[in-house]
């Protein structure tokens, strides 16, 4: 069943100043999320107590955003795999969008654990940044399952399962999206979120969903 190309795309909102992390200015022009609790939903990475340089905390979001919603499931789909969503977005802009939809399912009341998201081209830097630490102090971090965890698609086979896979499709060579997309259905338990070209995901889902 194909997916619907027309489901609301998150539009980017206007951007406010930008966070430091204890005075430092922010290491990358995007925000890196940190660890979100169901109480602070959006705080700066690391932890107190910890010695690492945080990255800057997100963007606030002041627009008027659209809480993803999901196309309309039978009950065999129920049985068979996870919700699927698309959300139309710009190469470039992929990644916003993601963010967008992790923003709004915290906001909703999702567990920040529940969340595992994946980037097909370039890097989260996020991840980047967790990963100059070592993949041992990356990948427990996903193990402890008490954070959303970003991971590259190319490491999907090692991501463990969670209910909510949301997929930027940022980039990245044809075989490698036709790859990722179907391995991240099978990570998601509940719901995929897929943020990218329209055209070139339903290419690749299309025929089975």
């Amino acid at each position: 069943m194909p997916l619907f190309p027309e489901e609301p795309q998150i539009h980017e909102s206007a951007q406010g100043p930008r966070g430091t992390a204890a005075g430092h200015p922010a290491p990358t022009p995007r925000p890196v999320p940190g660890p979100r609790s169901a109480a602070s939903p959006r705080p700066g990475r690391p932890g107190p107590g910890s010695a690492r340089p945080g990255p800057p905390m997100p963007r606030p979001h002041t627009g008027a955003a659209q809480t993803p919603s999901t196309r309309p499931e039978n009950r065999s789909e129920q049985r068979t795999g996870p919700q699927i969503q698309l959300i139309p977005a710009p190469v470039d802009g992929a990644v916003d969008a993601a963010e967008e939809a992790v923003d709004l399912l915290l906001d909703s009341g999702r567990s920040p654990g529940d969340i595992l998201v994946l980037t097909t081209g370039e890097q989260h830097p996020w991840a980047a940044h967790e990963l100059s630490f070592g993949e041992t102090a990356y990948w427990a971090q996903q193990d402890a399952g008490d954070d959303v965890f970003f991971a590259d698609a190319d490491a999907v086979e090692r991501a463990a399962a969670r209910p909510v896979v949301v997929v930027a499709v940022n980039g990245g060579a044809e075989e490698a999206v036709a790859k990722a997309l179907p391995l991240a259905m099978g990570r998601a338990t509940a719901l995929l979120i897929v943020c990218g070209d329209p055209q070139r995901i339903n290419a690749v889902l299309g025929v089975g969903v």
